[in-house]
């Protein structure tokens, strides 16, 4: 007979329920002012919580933004995991991968920038850094996935290439001469740079 789950227990609840509201007071006021320009006590404050509290869940504001961000991107991959199914070219199937994780990236310049800032020079050994660098390693095998569709390309090669694509992209979102650049102008930084990786 097989066992019914357990009901989630009172203090299980309400750590989500402090962890939810601590996620929805971060993403509006990050939204709103941008990172650099909300502290921690505005989050607690926000959140009604004590900021001590707010330090279990995340000991900086950087943490607070891949806490905040981890998700967005996490979805944005799956988007563009799908639509890249659908398109039969190499080039176009890796730019929808990378299209809705530019969108969500330039959402908010400044975060975006700090969001990879985080990611790239933050503690891995974090959770919220390891989330972030996971969704990186898993952008890059939807990427490598579809660049092996090119028989001449190798899986090995592919793991490379998406390594290099992966590495494109962050430089394209982060660099500070592509801060006025549209999602689009963006993306097609980044086609222009991937296209002379590809094989012809």
């Amino acid at each position: 007979m097989p066992v019914a789950p357990q009901p989630v227990g009172r203090r299980e609840r309400n750590k989500q329920d402090k962890l939810d509201r601590i996620i929805a007071a971060a993403s509006g006021l990050f939204a709103e002012h941008g990172v650099d320009e909300v502290t921690t006590q505005q989050i607690a404050d926000e959140a009604d919580i004590g900021t001590g509290t707010l330090f279990l869940y995340a000991k900086t504001k950087g943490e607070l933004l891949l806490l905040v961000q981890n998700a967005k991107y996490a979805e944005a991959l799956e988007r563009g995991r799908a639509d890249a199914e659908t398109i039969p070219g190499v080039l176009d199937a890796v730019l929808a991968i990378v299209r809705p994780i530019v969108e969500c990236n330039r959402a908010q310049i400044d975060n975006g920038r700090t969001y990879l800032r985080e990611m790239a020079f933050g503690n891995p050994e974090e959770p919220r850094h390891g989330e972030a660098l996971a969704i990186v390693a898993q952008t890059e095998e939807a990427i490598a996935a579809v660049l092996h569709r090119d028989e001449r390309v190798t899986e090995g090669d592919a793991a490379t290439l998406a390594h290099i694509v992966s590495a494109v992209m962050f430089l394209s979102m982060a660099a500070s001469v592509n801060i006025t650049l549209s999602v689009q102008e963006i993306v097609d930084d980044i086609r222009g740079q991937v296209d002379v990786l590809l094989p012809r």
